[in-house]
């Protein structure tokens, strides 16, 4: 940094300031300034795109003054709206969009905890001026003020999936569904809403990467053999047969093969539940404490192929969860099931 006096009074200074951007190896020029006050009133970096990272800071001193610049958050982030933001998944998907690249917690919609920070409900421990809110329109609309590109993640129930997606499409913000109940009436009229309306809509029957990849597997198996048993263990009885041994079933129903052929009529309660019409069992178990898991048996003449997937936590699903928020933004239909992505 130079300054020069020439035959002007003290009061004249010229002061010329290059910052040195390191990839475009070439000095960044400031316009000469009359004053040392008006320098100080009008400094302003000039940052090159991509040359600094998020943390940086560049300092700069005239005399003994020290100016500290900062580069803020880009506008570019995608802005996500968790809708479910008190349950153990929303707080886990508020965590994970804080971490992840690209995006930013926008909003917070809860009929609990109204009023409190986000961040401090999901045990931040910097709160993030993000407060608890039951008005989903309200933040929806504010993101749409700022033309910023918008998701909002519906954690809440099959009754309501569909006004919030319709809501959210009204200000141009897309949709993530994680409702394993969610009916597949209300998947079809939701597709016919996205598909006139030109907006995109992911409806995930999960979010488990792991649990995408088993049902392929298994869907690869069901050609090569003729025998076919889903177990799966759950520490609660709730929703039996669980959403994904429904999805298993469905998947491998209508390839042209029947299973089980030995019994496929029986009515043995021991012999598990017939779920579609091509012969596939399930049998659940409910074992307090026990991990969550889905196991898909093949058998064949003299060898039994099997595939599992275990579930320890809701982080679980955090990773499918992040990729479909980056997926859905260049949507103009709905999907269903993660797997298209994969």
């Amino acid at each position: 940094m130079n300054a020069t006096n020439e035959t002007h009074t003290s009061n004249s200074v010229k002061a010329e300031i290059a910052l040195r951007d390191k990839s475009a190896n070439k000095p960044l020029q400031f316009p000469p300034l009359s004053s040392t006050s008006e320098k100080m009133a009008t400094l302003k970096p000039l940052f090159h795109h991509g040359s600094c990272r998020k943390t940086s800071r560049i300092h700069v001193a005239i005399s003994t003054t020290t100016f500290s610049c900062s580069m803020q958050p880009s506008t570019n982030n995608i802005k996500v709206v968790i809708n479910g933001a008190t349950k153990e998944i929303g707080k886990a998907a508020i965590l994970a969009v804080t971490r992840a690249r690209g995006m930013e917690i926008a909003g917070a919609v809860d009929s609990d905890l109204v009023g409190q920070d986000a961040g401090k409900v999901c045990g931040m421990e910097e709160p993030l001026e993000v407060p608890i809110l039951n008005d989903l329109t309200m933040i929806s609309g504010s993101i749409a003020q700022t033309k910023s590109t918008g998701v909002v993640v519906d954690f809440t129930n099959p009754a309501s999936v569909y006004d919030n997606v319709k809501q959210a499409a009204a200000f141009g913000l897309r949709s993530v569904v994680y409702v394993p109940e969610i009916e597949l009436e209300t998947v079809t009229a939701l597709s016919l809403f996205c598909e006139k309306a030109s907006m995109g809509c992911l409806v995930a029957p999960t979010l488990s990467i792991g649990s995408v990849l088993l049902q392929q597997a298994a869907i690869q198996a069901s050609f090569h053999y003729n025998n076919v048993e889903i177990v799966e263990s759950r520490p609660h009885p709730a929703d039996l047969p669980s959403a994904e041994a429904i999805q298993i079933a469905n998947n491998l129903t209508d390839l042209g093969q029947m299973y089980n052929r030995e019994d496929i009529s029986t009515n043995n309660p021991a012999r598990g539940q017939v779920l579609g019409e091509d012969g596939v069992r399930v049998h659940s178990m409910v074992l307090p404490g026990v991990t969550s898991s889905t196991t898909v048996h093949f058998s064949g003449p003299g060898e039994v192929y099997s595939v599992r997937h275990d579930i320890t936590n809701v982080q679980c699903l955090m990773p499918g969860l992040i990729l479909a928020i980056r997926k859905v933004v260049r949507l103009q239909n709905l999907i269903y099931g993660l797997e298209k992505f994969l």
